[in-house]
């Protein structure tokens, strides 16, 4: 548990969760337990993303994955650790309404709604699990994959930091959830180029196999360049949709800046 979940990472869950606390007006002290519980469910969908049963990836944030370090048997019971510690933390770090509203949209963004049913259409359009109809190879499929598989805990985040301002604001929420839509396609898009264009030095995990495994990918889909071009697009559109919160969200708008541009 403790070498996947601290091994080196980007960590922009937690940061969403911190960051959208703080635009809200809430202090990190208030946003920190719900950030350390969304890494952990997101460690944890590592750790079984990158079993043979699934992804099949030997490499993780530069190190040996999970499986290949401690086998599968001890890397299946640490992810599931980790999902359960994730509920434990919330629970214990907050009064009872916000542990209940942090609980369950953690459970939303993670669950058969959200990631994991986004990884079943994810397996299933690459004909890995039994379906009676196979999904079309399209736009519309490739983006409700995304929605869910990446999107989703993105989403959750955002709204679990601001459950943990405790400080109700109706319009706050919305300008939130659409800045979350646009931030997951545009991080997805640019995962997708980075699988074709760059390094496993710089990524921190093998290159190059979503092409191998005929995955359904933006630049298969759209080409490089219409593939970046979107991913500029909902980034300006997340960064508008936050702009009416005021300098105190200037910081998700430079997050936003720094998943199109990033190159690992």
């Amino acid at each position: 548990m403790r070498y996947s979940l601290m091994a080196p990472g980007k960590r922009l869950r937690p940061m969403l969760v911190m960051l959208a606390c703080q635009a809200l007006g809430g202090t990190d002290e208030q946003a920190l337990p719900a950030a350390c519980a969304v890494e952990m469910v997101h460690t944890y969908s590592l750790i079984h993303d990158d079993l043979p049963a699934m992804d099949d990836d030997d490499l993780r944030r530069g190190l040996p994955t999970c499986h290949k370090k401690f086998g599968e048997a001890m890397a299946i019971l640490a992810g599931d650790a980790l999902l359960t510690l994730a509920f434990q933390v919330l629970a214990t770090s907050y009064n009872g309404d916000t542990a209940a509203v942090t609980c369950l949209e953690l459970a939303l963004g993670s669950g058969a709604a959200g990631m994991v049913g986004g990884q079943v259409l994810d397996l299933t359009a690459e004909n890995r699990l039994p379906t009676a109809s196979p999904l079309p190879m399209n736009l519309d499929t490739l983006e409700g994959i995304h929605r869910r598989k990446t999107g989703a805990l993105y989403r959750s985040s955002l709204r679990m930091g601001y459950h943990a301002a405790q400080r109700p604001n109706p319009h706050a929420m919305e300008q939130l959830d659409t800045f979350g839509r646009m931030f997951g396609l545009a991080f997805q898009i640019t995962d997708d180029l980075l699988d074709v264009e760059g390094s496993s030095v710089n990524v921190g995990k093998k290159t190059g196999k979503d092409a191998e495994r005929g995955k359904l990918t933006y630049p298969g889909l759209l080409g490089v360049v219409e593939s970046r071009r979107r991913a500029v697009q909902l980034c300006e559109d997340a960064v508008a949709a936050v702009r009416d919160l005021g300098p105190a969200a200037e910081p998700l708008a430079q997050l936003a800046r720094f998943v199109v541009e990033r190159d690992r």
